[in-house]
């Protein structure tokens, strides 16, 4: 799973530097198998968003990632909408 995390991280930074408007929000709602690297990878994301001044939140973040979220005390930092 890293590999495909480490594509779709990238994939997803050369898309935010194209996207005009103040705010990223991403639809999680398509995951269905998951690790720790898809925390990753959204923090990542997080991240990059924050750096080029975009608001960051997540849409439809499955309850699973959540707990991992929980589990590793960074759910505050995966706002969602």
């Amino acid at each position: 799973m890293h590999s495909q995390a480490t594509a779709c991280l990238r994939m997803l930074v050369q898309g935010l530097r194209s996207q005009s408007g103040s705010e990223v929000i991403v639809d999680a709602s398509g995951l269905s198998r998951f690790d720790s690297a898809a925390l990753a990878v959204l923090l990542e994301f997080r991240r990059e968003s924050l750096a080029v001044g975009k608001r960051f939140s997540i849409r439809g973040l499955p309850v699973q990632l959540g707990d991992l979220a929980n589990l590793y005390g960074i759910a505050e930092l995966l706002v969602s909408v």
